[in-house]
């Protein structure tokens, strides 16, 4: 038994983050699972901006612990990185401390598509998303090199990081849903039953793979590259059904066939093994349907040349690897990729404004019930949202409930976390861990399973080359 007065010298020594980090009245972000503050040391050791996130309740979620035992074991430049975990006794409160991002891909992604609406045309500067691409395929190869899935990638997870010593840098955030992959003692898809969200779901998860690999991130990059593209989600899909324990959704493989077209068996052999192919059958949905569609017609109509096309390949088994994709001529040709993504260009994009203490949440007890249906007994906690202004024309992104408006900004401590209300204007809308990062100097190593060997950290940034 623990002596009490240990306990409580031992409690009297631990560090409070409030005696630590001046954040009091810097409210940046609010959402079912916490609240995210911006941070700055008292003691003004260093001058760098945090984000600590305030985890409600009176403990942790498992996916919590996950992505805290991930994120102390990634060390990236291209991955959100967890600095502390504090732990107050007596409060039962707990604090974890990120990078404090400006802006998340989102946030970017909705500034252009508002300006396009309103005709006020304002394209991402030269290279950007070539840059954006690079540091986005680097973070996954570090990731997916290390025996991990990523499995929720989309704009909101993925955030950049505004004036500083990282500035234009991109971090992949969110890693609550993240599994190891190696070995695993049963299917994942036995663990989470549903993974992604929707609109950058691989079909292999909409038909209810059991057993699926890496290239269901892969699929949800290039999902990511097209919207960088165009303004839009390339698989937007306005139906939407937050509850469903299944992972099989027809309108969701509908569009995706309205864009791909319906493969064939010589394009996706195993497509006909999937558990819910049936269903496609049941649901009447055919080849002879879709027999006009295919990915370039579709770039056509968008007035675009796409480079990595590849990425959304429809057999899961003929998708480029994340080391694959950054070795393609599309970041070789012409101006090479940026470490700062905004080219040391002035940065457009608006920053986040302070949210008051005293706002109410009404819906926050809705949404976390409805979460916890749609993902099964293991409610994802890994992240707090940025909440936004709700536009006139709105469709609301899959999984995503309305919330309290909030000023517009960008995303703090590793991503979105839970999924925001994020809105599409009806005008524009159409129907690794990486031991020796590949994409550097010196990356020819392929590591060992991850009992084997500890993730090696990055200290050093190097220049692209």
């Amino acid at each position: 038994m623990v002596d009490i007065e240990y306990k409580r010298e031992l409690e009297a020594k631990r560090e409070r983050v409030e005696d630590i980090f001046d954040f009091e009245g810097c409210k940046v972000g609010r959402g079912t699972y916490g609240s995210v503050f911006k941070a700055k040391r008292k003691d003004g050791k260093d001058d760098r901006e945090y984000a600590l996130k305030q985890i409600e309740g009176t403990g942790l979620s498992m996916s919590s612990c996950r992505e805290i035992g991930l994120l102390r074991e990634l060390k990236h430049p291209n991955v959100m990185t967890l600095h502390r975990v504090f732990l107050n006794h007596t409060t039962r409160k707990i604090w974890l401390l990120f990078d404090y991002a400006e802006y998340d891909l989102w946030h970017i992604i909705k500034f252009h598509r508002t300006a396009k609406v309103n005709k006020t045309s304002f394209n991402v500067y030269p290279n950007m998303v070539k840059s954006l691409m690079y540091q986005i395929l680097n973070g996954i190869d570090y990731i997916h090199s290390n025996w991990v899935l990523h499995r929720d990638l989309k704009p909101a997870n993925i955030v950049v990081m505004g004036e500083g010593s990282e500035r234009g840098c991109v971090k992949i955030g969110d890693l609550g849903f993240s599994r190891l992959f190696y070995q695993p003692l049963k299917p994942l898809a036995d663990l989470d039953p549903v993974v992604v969200t929707f609109w950058y779901r691989a079909p292999e998860l909409l038909l209810g793979a059991r057993h699926y690999t890496k290239a269901i991130d892969i699929w949800a990059i290039g999902c990511i590259f097209a919207e960088l593209l165009t303004y839009e989600p390339i698989f937007h899909c306005r139906q939407e059904d937050i509850k469903t324990s299944t992972p099989y959704h027809k309108e969701q493989l509908e569009r995706i066939f309205r864009v791909m077209g319906y493969p064939s068996d010589d394009v996706w052999p195993d497509m006909r093994k999937m558990p819910d192919f049936p269903q496609l059958t049941r649901d009447s949905i055919t080849r002879k349907a879709y027999g006009k569609y295919y990915l370039e017609g579709y770039l056509m109509e968008k007035r675009l040349t796409w480079d990595l096309q590849s990425l959304l390949t429809i057999d899961p088994l003929r998708r480029p690897s994340a080391e694959d994709a950054l070795k393609h001529d599309y970041f070789k040709i012409g101006e090479k990729p940026n470490e700062d993504v905004f080219g040391g260009m002035p940065i457009p994009y608006p920053k986040r404004e302070f949210i008051a203490d005293d706002e109410p949440d009404d819906n926050k007890q809705p949404q976390q019930q409805q979460q916890q249906q749609q993902q099964g007994a293991a409610a994802k906690t890994g992240g707090v949202p940025q909440q936004q202004p709700q536009p006139q024309q709105q469709q609301h992104h899959p999984h995503q409930q309305k919330v309290q408006q909030q000023p517009t900004g960008g995303v703090v401590a590793g991503g979105s976390g839970m999924h925001t209300v994020q809105h599409y204007p009806s005008a524009s809308v159409q129907p690794p861990m990486h031991a020796n990062m590949r994409g550097y100097p010196g990356g020819n190593m392929a590591p060992p399973p991850p009992q084997q060997q500890q993730p090696q950290q990055h200290p050093n940034y190097p220049r692209y080359q």
